[in-house]
């Protein structure tokens, strides 16, 4: 496969991180490194290190190369995390929960369903102006807005608990587009799967209408 081959390692302050390198592609003629948009970039080596025979083949590299609009084969795409905001995010939090609930009833385990990947909740559009115009306004105000929706926060508490790879950010933190540029974007992330150290462009899919 594409990805045997393109496997290369670096060593950062004594540690060793593996990485795919495009270079390779480019070597076997699939295409010319220097014409390919970043963001191109990013979506290759995203197919290129997911390829596994299955989901991703060596034919879905050689489609993503092309990045062509309006293209008639599928490529998979593997987003490093997701983030969610509170109008969107809370209703897929109910979702998995029901799915525990099924498979509760069905006599399986439920702690089997989480979230494959990180993904992170910030909730950002719940509090409203009760108070303004004094040094404590936003205080109160968000006081206020634990008080009405208790019941909200008491299942993002359990589901932070319950769930793997999911965190919640609470009110008062910031937008979801400021927190994840600040507090959450890695540039690059670092993961183990298993097999040693990978390093590889962080992406992320947001449910806001403007992430």
């Amino acid at each position: 496969m594409l990805k045997q081959n393109s496997a290369k390692t670096v060593t950062v302050n004594d540690e060793k991180y593996r990485y795919y390198s495009l270079q390779t592609l480019e070597e076997a003629g699939l295409f010319k490194l220097a014409k390919l948009p970043y963001s191109i970039k990013v979506f290759v080596e995203n197919v290129l290190r997911n390829e596994d025979g299955y989901i991703c083949t060596d034919e879905d590299v050689a489609e993503a190369v092309q990045y062509k609009s309006g293209g008639k084969r599928e490529v998979p795409f593997m987003p490093t995390r997701v983030l969610l905001q509170d109008f969107t995010g809370v209703p897929a939090l109910v979702d998995l929960a029901a799915m525990r609930s099924a498979m509760k009833r069905n006599g399986l385990d439920p702690s089997k369903v989480n979230p494959s990947i990180p993904v992170d909740l910030v909730i950002d559009h719940s509090v409203q102006v009760d108070f303004f115009g004094i040094p404590e306004a936003f205080s109160l105000n968000l006081e206020y807005e634990f008080r009405r929706n208790t019941e909200r926060y008491v299942f993002l508490k359990w589901a932070q608990n319950a769930f793997k790879n999911f965190r919640v950010i609470p009110p008062g933190r910031g937008i979801v587009h400021q927190v994840n540029l600040e507090y959450l974007a890695k540039v690059v992330d670092v993961r183990d799967f298993g097999d040693g150290l990978t390093v590889f462009p962080d992406t992320v899919l947001g449910t806001d209408s403007h992430t």
